[in-house]
C-alpha cells in the first residue's frame, strides 16, 4: 500500500495569497478601521430596539423576571384604541413639537439677522444669546418652576400690576402645554440661531447687493434673495430640532412628573410610554407605545429628509 506525500504549498502561492490579502485591505482600509466602532453601534441600537418589539407582541408585566407569552398584536390593539391617554399624548406631541419648532425658528431667524453684520460689543451679545442653550433642561425645568410658582413666582407677581388674578402655569390644562412649548423656546432658541447664522455667514454677498441696486427694500431682499438662498440650512434645522423636539423627556418630567400631572396636561408620548414602565409595569403595552412612537419619528423624519433633499440646488 502506497503512501501518499503531505501536500504542500508553495512559498510563491502563499506569497501571492499575503500580497492579494494586503491590496484587499489596503483598498478598504477605512472600512476595516470603522468596522469595530460601527458593529458595536449597531449593537448597541439594534439589541434594545428587537428586544423592545419583541416585548410589545407579548403580555409582560409586573415584573421584569415574571414569565410572559405571546400575544401577538394586542398591544398594538389596546394602544391604538385608546382615547384616553394614547390619541391624547399623540396630539400633545404633535402640538408640542410644531409650536416649539415653529416658535424657535422664527426667534432663531430673527436673532441670527441681528447678529450676521458686525456691531460694537457683538461677542458679548453673541455669549448671552447662547446661554439658555448651556444649562442642562432639567435645571431650565426648576429654573421656570419657581418664575412661574403660583404663589411665588415672579410672572404672577407681574400679571397683579395689571389685575389679573394668579394662573397655575405648569398645573392648569388650560396653560401647561403653552407654557412649557415657552420654556422650550427660550432654551433651544440658540441652537437654531447658531445653525441659521452659520448659514447666514456662509451666502455671497452679491445676490444681496444686486437686489439692493435694483432698488429692492430689506424685506423683499430677505424674502427673494436671503430665505431661498438659506433653504437647506433652514430645513437641516428643522430636522435636527424637529426629532429632539419629538423626543423631549426631561424638561415635562422634570416640570410635571410621571403621568404629566393631575390632569395628564404634559403627557406626551415619552412621559406615557415612561408611566405605563415605571409606574404600572405594563412593559408589553409600554414597548407597543415606544414602536409607536418610533414610527411616529422615522415617518416625521423622512418627510423632513424628503423636502431637504428637494430643497438642494440641483
Amino acid at each position: 500500500m502506497s503512501v501518499s506525500a503531505p501536500v504542500s504549498h508553495h512559498p510563491l502561492q502563499r506569497e501571492d495569497l499575503r500580497e492579494r490579502a494586503s491590496r484587499w485591505a489596503n483598498a478598504h482600509m477605512k472600512w476595516l478601521f470603522a468596522a469595530p466602532a460601527m458593529i458595536f453601534i449597531a449593537a448597541l441600537i439594534g439589541f434594545p430596539l428587537i428586544w423592545t418589539g419583541y416585548l410589545s407582541l407579548t403580555n409582560a408585566q409586573g415584573s421584569v423576571r415574571a414569565p410572559f407569552h405571546w400575544i401577538g398584536l394586542a398591544n398594538y390593539l389596546n394602544v391604538l384604541t385608546d382615547t384616553q391617554r394614547f390619541w391624547p399624548a399623540v396630539a400633545r406631541t404633535i402640538v408640542f413639537t410644531t409650536f416649539a419648532l415653529a416658535g424657535e425658528l422664527c426667534a432663531g431667524m430673527g436673532i441670527a439677522l441681528l447678529l450676521r453684520r458686525p456691531f460694537k460689543r457683538q461677542k458679548w451679545v453673541r455669549v448671552v444669546v447662547l446661554l439658555p442653550f448651556v444649562a442642562t433642561p432639567v435645571a431650565v425645568a426648576f429654573m421656570w418652576q419657581l418664575i412661574f410658582d403660583p404663589n411665588v413666582g415672579y410672572a404672577n407677581y407681574l400679571l397683579s400690576w395689571f389685575g389679573i388674578a394668579p394662573q397655575s402655569w405648569f398645573s392648569s390644562p388650560s396653560t401647561a402645554l403653552a407654557t412649557v412649548i415657552f420654556v422650550d423656546i427660550w432654551e433651544f432658541t440658540p441652537m437654531i440661531t447658531i445653525i441659521l447664522l452659520a448659514g447666514l455667514t456662509a451666502l455671497p454677498d452679491a445676490p444681496d447687493e444686486a437686489a439692493r441696486i435694483d432698488g429692492a427694500n430689506a424685506w423683499q431682499r430677505f424674502r427673494y434673495v436671503t430665505l431661498p438662498l438659506l433653504r437647506p440650512v433652514i430645513l437641516t434645522a428643522v430636522v435636527l430640532r424637529a426629532i429632539d423636539a419629538l423626543k423631549t423627556f426631561d424638561l415635562l418630567y422634570a416640570t410635571e412628573g410621571p403621568g404629566g400631572g393631575s390632569f395628564h396636561q404634559l403627557e406626551t408620548l415619552n412621559i406615557y410610554a415612561y408611566t405605563l414602565t415605571f409606574k404600572f409595569d405594563a412593559y408589553g403595552q409600554a414597548s407597543a407605545v415606544l414602536m409607536l412612537f418610533l414610527a411616529l419619528i422615522l415617518m416625521v423624519l423622512a418627510l423632513l429628509t424628503l423636502q431637504r433633499n428637494q430643497a438642494k440646488p440641483a
